[in-house]
């Protein structure tokens, strides 16, 4: 396929590929939901057919492990498949029929229909940390492919060979499918081509998965724009986990070995990594950290996906062991350059309370514990905290049911809030929330990842007083997805 190298300068190049992607958008909105599905199966299939090349490829860009890999392939074709299911049954749309009431006193009603729209073409951008699912191919792109958007995909420069293996596994796709030309597109280039893709007034979505510098730097230059877009921007967060008293004095080897395997996880590189770790200073909390330290030496350095997010790693625990106010409780010696070696730090609550600088995350195997006098610190630490993509209570039953208030005010700063589960790990399905308030993301009512994901890029319309012949398939009468109609001034679940 051909790779487009994009530079700041060639204005006409951005306009011939957002035109390219406007025209292409005007053509895919009219395509069947059958064949959008039938599109996205094959995207799956022509990906399947890269093999181990695929594969290979992506783990000399990343240095991410086979298995992990060959993981996320089955994730990011398990995302395109469940989008197909979706589109195929229709019921996202939301198609809703008023029935006319020509008769009604003393101001006759209209026959009023709505449904959700595709919004026009999205600009998405691939993420480091994850080179299949969420980047050329991931659940941005299908999504939005779902919802009926063309899309312009801004490639990784940590995994370029990658995508375009697999763009080009979507160009084939398209082909094959018979899908408007252009309807994905696959460009290369600096950051300052992304900000000027974002930009281009055709421009009418943002995805994003990242660091927060990126993703509020994207959503500010979105807003700031002639006419503003949405920019749905996943930028981490330290995904607090709070270790409850009774679990720590019953479990504490079990506990510590589950933080320590989550926090080392793909060496500390999830956007879910438990970042801090919020405990009630006792015995019972030393004795899992005793535990902790045996199990974090046990995890050796992994090299990290590139150079850059290393030395950025490096950076930030040289902070952390030069700071006054921590203690270090774990430590595992670095073996390479760049190998992320795992470290463990603590602070008492009132210092973690009054330096916000230390609820920020640092990208890597790296967890910092607070250190509470009682209950009602432990609260006090968790509502000084910004939005968090999770929430976790480790703790017993009655932990748990003398805890409700901490339990609620987890609830309220994250989009997904876990008992006695880690947080890593993000189950693709109907259900999940990966999103939460800022800075976690740029907006708290969607989600990144399950069905619901498609909802980002549809916008609803109301088409009043139309006939018959001139409604969408989905708002004629007799279609079998619409989910609400008001017939002669009554609901009913059709």
């Amino acid at each position: 396929m051909e790779i487009q190298e994009v530079k700041t300068t060639d204005l006409q190049q951005f306009q011939a590929i957002m035109l390219k992607a406007v025209n292409a958008g005007n053509e895919y909105k009219k395509v069947s939901k059958e064949a959008k599905a039938n599109f996205l199966e094959e995207i799956v299939r022509q990906i399947e057919l890269l093999g181990f090349e695929l594969i290979e490829t992506a783990m000399t860009e990343t240095n991410l492990p086979e298995a992990r890999l060959i993981g996320e392939r089955g994730r990011t074709c398990n995302q395109l498949k469940m989008f197909a299911d979706l589109i195929r049954e229709g019921s996202w749309v939301e198609a809703s029929i008023d029935t006319a009431l020509p008769q009604r006193l003393p101001i006759p009603k209209s026959d009023i229909r709505k449904m959700l729209v595709p919004l026009g073409p999205v600009v998405v951008f691939g993420a480091s940390n994850f080179p299949l699912a969420f980047s050329t191919a991931g659940g941005d792109t299908a999504s939005a492919l779902a919802a009926g958007c063309p899309v312009v995909l801004k490639a990784h420069s940590a995994h370029r060979k990658t995508s375009v293996l697999v763009a080009g596994a979507i160009e084939k796709a398209i082909q094959l499918a018979q899908m408007p030309k252009n309807v994905f597109q696959h460009v290369i280039g600096r950051y300052e081509i992304g900000q000027a893709l974002v930009k281009h007034p055709a421009t009418q979505a943002v995805a994003f998965t990242g660091s927060y510098t990126g993703g509020k730097a994207l959503f500010d230059l979105a807003n700031h724009r002639h006419r503003p877009i949405p920019v749905f921007a996943e930028m981490g967060s330290v995904n607090p986990v709070c270790l409850l008293s009774e679990k720590l004095a019953t479990q504490p080897e079990s506990l510590a070995k589950e933080m320590a395997a989550s926090i080392t996880q793909g060496v500390g590189q999830f956007c879910t990594n438990p970042g801090v770790m919020i405990a009630v200073e006792d015995k019972a909390l030393d004795e899992f950290l005793s535990h902790l330290k045996i199990a974090i030496q046990q995890v050796s350095p992994a090299k990290m996906l590139h150079s850059g997010i290393a030395q950025s790693y490096h950076e930030g625990i040289a902070s952390v062991i030069n700071d006054e106010d921590l203690s270090i409780e774990a430590a595992v010696q670095k073996t390479e350059n760049d190998a992320g070696n795992a470290l463990i730090a603590s602070v008492s609550a009132a210092v973690f309370m009054e330096r916000p600088t230390l609820h920020q995350e640092i990208f890597g195997p790296y967890s910092l514990l607070v250190k509470c006098k009682d209950k009602a610190e432990m609260l006090a630490v968790v509502n000084v905290l910004e939005g968090q993509l999770t929430g976790t209570i480790m703790g017993t039953d009655s932990d748990l049911q003398q805890n409700i208030d901490l339990l609620e005010s987890l609830t309220t700063i994250a989009g997904r809030v876990m008992i006695n589960n880690v947080p890593t790990g993000v189950e693709v399905c109907p259900s999940m929330v990966h999103g939460g308030p800022f800075p976690a993301t740029t907006d708290a009512r969607f989600t990144s990842v399950g069905t619901s994901a498609i909802k980002r890029f549809v916008r609803p319309v109301c088409l009043q007083n139309f006939s018959q012949s001139l409604l969408p398939a989905e708002l004629q009468d007799g279609n079998p997805m619409q989910i609400w109609r008001l017939i002669d001034g009554e609901f009913s679940k059709a």
